[in-house]
């Protein structure tokens, strides 16, 4: 007798496959866990590839030693206010991309992913300009030390200069995943990883004929992969087939749907600003305790978002089944998809949480055997992992509302989660000394559970799916 689990294994097995591989069926029909893991599959691995940036250029700059490895914590902090542009604008292009596509629209998904290029242009060159000529000033408000200047001002000039590189990657990645068509995302970033993985050792040591550039050449090298992604993107956009295509007739500017994206954007771009600022400012108090605590922090983090992002795949996962579920007029669908997303994020987030617990030690030893940096990190990677089941709900509620168009509610959850609690929490507990750096890393475990409750509380009112975008 065939056992009744051997139908549901094999489904669950040929949606991995088509995730992968991509198909055109309509997600707002038919199976919603097929229509997850269709979805969920291929963002969980487009965010592993994100991660895996972060973890490589660690891996290798660890070399260098401790003042190398805070350069890029303190860099990316910097950073982290042009990932919320990216990330704000990004939320516009999958709000309205994948209602369009959910109205059964494509000419105004493509439309819309039009105005999200050109947004994404104008900012890039704004921003690049300025960050260029201001990194080493940066770098200093950051706390950064004469031996972090001198090594790292190379690397965060080149960063910050390219920063088009990572919003174009953003939004490019944002609109297809609104289409469905997240395969597009995850093929792009695998493309930049390989070059970026490649390049890395060789610009870092200078082997063979490339230059010895050190912790500059590991900008270089992400730099280099992550604009190779979004020329493949572009070509992806254009061509004839996809889900989200890109003809002549649809080139032009479109003041009401640029409009509409910008006023998304606008309230998503403040909601990840409120947040992203949040670890600026931790960073800025853990900074107080020296370079090597920086250090720790900058290795715990990487493996951190190792696990978060791709978590944040099955967020982004059930992001677009909202969009896509209101757009075709069916919030059932919509509401049931996040319970499902979330259900499964925590399942992931959990045993993550196991691992780091377990096994904090060794994955921290991987990138750095100095004492001080080994023995912070290892303290990061527990505390913060410590609160993963919370996270994985508050992930998903919060990319619901995104989905949905409804940017304001996340926005005033992070103010009142992360400004209004984190951060004096954080300040308030590493003061006492027999905390220290530790206080910082329990405000993130507890900021972060208190938003996934508050988040929860609000998606049950409901008020969500009466977005209009």
């Amino acid at each position: 007798m065939t056992s009744p689990s051997v139908p549901r294994r094999t489904s669950i097995l040929a949606a991995i496959r088509d995730g992968i591989r991509g198909t055109t069926e309509d997600l707002t029909q038919g199976s919603l866990d097929r229509a997850v893991v269709l979805l969920a599959v291929p963002m969980v691995i487009e965010m592993l590839m994100e991660s895996l940036f972060a973890l490589v250029d660690v891996f290798f700059v660890s070399r260098l030693g401790a003042d190398a490895i805070a350069t890029i914590g303190l860099t990316e902090s910097l950073l982290t206010v042009i990932y919320t542009l990216a990330m704000g604008l990004s939320i516009g292009a999958t709000a309205v991309v994948s209602r369009r596509i959910g109205e059964q629209d494509p000419d105004g998904a493509a439309v819309a992913a039009v105005q999200a290029l050109v947004i994404g242009l104008l900012v890039s060159v704004l921003i690049g300009g300025l960050g260029a000529a201001f990194a080493p000033a940066l770098l200093r408000l950051m706390g950064a030390d004469a031996n972090v200047l001198r090594i790292g001002t190379g690397y965060a000039t080149v960063m910050l200069a390219g920063e088009a590189s990572f919003i174009l990657i953003f939004l490019l990645n944002a609109a297809f995943r609104g289409a469905g068509d997240a395969q597009v995302a995850m093929r792009a970033l695998i493309l930049a990883n390989g070059i970026n993985i490649v390049l890395d050792p060789c610009l870092i040591f200078g082997l063979g004929p490339f230059p010895e550039l050190g912790v500059t050449g590991a900008a270089v090298a992400t730099t280099t992969g992550r604009f190779i992604g979004v020329f493949y993107l572009l070509w992806s956009l254009f061509r004839e087939g996809g889900r989200l295509t890109v003809r002549r007739r649809h080139l032009r500017i479109e003041w009401n749907a640029m409009r509409g994206m910008l006023q998304i954007a606008g309230s998503g771009t403040f909601q990840f600003f409120v947040s992203t600022a949040s670890w600026i400012g931790l960073t800025r108090i853990l900074a107080t305790f020296g370079g090597q605590v920086v250090a720790g922090y900058t290795v715990a983090l990487r493996i951190i978002l190792f696990a978060l992002l791709p978590s944040w795949g099955l967020a982004n996962a059930g992001a677009t089944l909202v969009g896509q579920s209101l757009g075709a007029k069916d919030p059932a669908r919509a509401r049931a998809a996040v319970m499902l997303a979330g259900r499964y994020n925590m399942y992931f987030l959990g045993a993550m949480a196991v691992v780091f617990m377990l096994f904090a030690e060794p994955l921290v030893g991987i990138f750095s055997s100095d004492p001080v940096v080994k023995q912070t990190g290892v303290h990061a990677l527990r505390l913060i992992a410590a609160g993963y089941p919370f996270y994985a709900w508050g992930m998903v509620f919060t990319s619901a509302f995104n989905g949905a168009g409804d940017t304001r509610t996340p926005t005033l959850c992070n103010l009142l989660c992360f400004w209004m609690w984190e951060l004096p929490l954080a300040w308030g507990l590493s003061r006492i000394p027999s905390i220290g750096p530790d206080g910082v890393f329990a405000a993130v475990a507890i900021a972060f559970s208190t938003l996934a409750v508050l988040s929860g509380v609000l998606f049950r009112r409901g008020t969500w799916a009466s977005q209009t975008v």
